[in-house]
């Protein structure tokens, strides 16, 4: 455990320091392996290389790619006016929309930060002329959004498949009813604080507007849906599912939309090679903390340790939760996973509980990280995007993190939230 303690320290520290999430992994570790001196430093780069070396890390580019082209194809006006024409004649109408946008885009990128950019950079605006504040447009859209890595296809549950050998069909479609809980308990709050604050009303479209924008954003509404069919149908797997979006997403922005040109896919090409540079460095740094631990048969230590102190799986529950919710403030998903995965996931095992229905207690946990101060990656963007004060827009999710939180309650201790849609398909 002394390991633990020292490599965490000095990882605290780089952090503090404000260095960037791979440079703290990789100096932590580094450095924790020149303390121990008996491993060289050479296996630093091979567990660097081994952390990202698996077919499946390639869905995670392909996803990004995908989502990246049917935004600059268009699809996301199309999104945004059909969900307007389903819920604008409501109380707060512009800010259902909002909830409505980030679900469906959901269902194409993936991506928590990817979605609460792209839909940002128009809703927020829009509900500002609209009357709404800037700070609640703004918490609005960053507490909306994080349900991206929820709802499939999910570049978390990739991750969790490869870290610990679970199927990532089974993890997609256990994903789909808590992803729709979390948004309809995020349109519950926006229609709450909307009726209290008066928020406008916009006049209500007919049946041949909505059947309009619907014909509008039918192929972008299909994508999640040729994703999910094509792997539980076992025509594609995982990864070739993530290389056909790509290709789904080039013919409908070239022909269907005909909006997107050479020069979108070149910038999306320089986007997501960045992107995911970025991820892989973190996952190669948290790689070597995590076989740091397992080298000192740490894992096993915190298992035993907690089975026991900890009597009873609902005890043992609450209590990951806490950690993964701290850790999730401070960590992106990544190499949080990497490192929390080998030491939770056993432990989760021991205590019967189910490792499609953890993961969905540790995806949602970690997620809520982007809105939970002090780091809150979410909420700084959104705070630039909507030039308003962090401390406003802070305030302002409060409500929606209390909704989240039953949401999270939910998942946690009703299993069948999580479990009922793979059941019912029969995926084993």
């Amino acid at each position: 455990m002394t390991l633990a303690l020292v490599l965490s320290a000095i990882l605290v520290a780089c952090l503090l320091l404000a260095l960037p999430v791979a440079f703290s992994l990789m100096l932590a570790g580094a450095a924790t392996i020149a303390w121990l001196g008996d491993i060289p430093l050479m296996a630093m780069p091979q567990q660097v290389v081994g952390g990202v070396d698996s077919l499946l890390l390639l869905a995670i580019p392909f996803f990004l790619l995908a989502g990246d082209l049917m935004n600059s194809g268009g699809m996301t006006g199309r999104l945004l006016d059909f969900a307007n024409a389903l819920v604008g004649r409501f109380r707060g109408g512009l800010a259902l929309s909002n909830v409505a946008s980030a679900t469906f885009m959901s269902g194409i990128s993936g991506s928590a930060v990817a979605d609460t950019s792209a839909l940002g950079r128009v809703l927020i605006p829009a509900m500002a002329r609209a009357g709404y504040s800037r700070g609640f447009a703004a918490a609005l859209t960053a507490a909306a959004n994080i349900v991206g890595p929820i709802i499939p296809p999910s570049i978390t549950f990739v991750l969790i498949g490869v870290l610990t050998n679970l199927s990532i069909t089974k993890l997609f479609l256990a994903g789909i009813v808590p992803g729709v809980l979390y948004s309809v308990a995020m349109a519950a709050v926006a229609y709450g604080v909307s009726r209290r604050r008066g928020y406008p009303v916009h006049s209500g479209a007919g049946w041949s507007e909505i059947g309009r924008t619907f014909r509008k954003a039918f192929w972008a509404l299909m994508m999640p849906v040729f994703i999910l069919v094509g792997i539980r149908s076992g025509l594609f797997n995982v990864t070739e599912c993530s290389a056909m979006a790509v290709l789904y997403a080039l013919v409908v922005g070239r022909f269907a939309y005909r909006e997107l040109t050479l020069a979108h896919i070149g910038q999306a090409l320089v986007r997501t090679g960045r992107a995911t540079a970025i991820i892989m460095i973190v996952l190669g740094g948290a790689q070597v903390v995590a076989w740091l631990l397992a080298y000192q048969n740490v894992p096993q230590a915190v298992a035993s340790w907690m089975l026991s102190a900890i009597g009873q799986p609902w005890i043992f529950l609450l209590a990951a939760n806490l950690l993964l919710l701290a850790v999730g403030t401070f960590m992106e998903n990544g190499p949080a996973l990497v490192i929390l995965a080998p030491v939770l996931y056993p432990i989760a095992a021991r205590f019967g509980v189910d490792p499609y229905h953890f993961s969905m207690i540790v995806a949602l946990n970690l997620v809520l990280g982007l809105i939970t101060p002090p780091v809150a990656i979410s909420l700084s963007i959104v705070s630039v995007i909507a030039g308003a004060p962090q401390r406003e827009v802070t305030r302002e999710v409060w409500p929606f993190f209390v909704a989240a939180m039953v949401v999270l309650a939910l998942v946690t201790f009703v299993p069948a939230v999580s479990l009922a849609v793979p059941a019912w398909l029969g995926v084993r």
